[in-house]
């Protein structure tokens, strides 16, 4: 299935998160937090602003984002858990 968002929302599926520690402790699944880091799947066409223009989005797909821990919405898309949200709760592109 294939999701568009709309206006300034972003479609956007988490990063697994880390096995270990950075010492080797292997982390068990009830003391893990969800990653707050996830790549971009799909972007709408940009925010309508009160005069009618378009203002296009800054981020594309493929970029790897960090976003709030209580923002977006989770969706299920073919089993896979994805988060829609507004761009303007993404906090900053990681750039590898």
């Amino acid at each position: 299935m294939k999701l568009r968002p709309l206006y300034d929302r972003v479609l956007v599926k988490r990063v697994d998160a880390e096995e270990k520690t950075s010492s080797g402790l292997i982390i068990p699944d009830a003391a893990k937090e969800k990653p707050m880091e996830a790549q971009v799947i799909a972007v709408g066409s940009g925010r309508v602003a009160k005069d009618g223009k378009i203002h296009t989005m800054t981020l594309a797909a493929g970029d790897h984002v960090l976003f709030g821990k209580y923002t977006g919405d989770e969706v299920k898309l073919d089993g896979v858990e994805h988060i829609i949200l507004r761009e303007q709760d993404v906090l900053a592109v990681i750039e590898h």
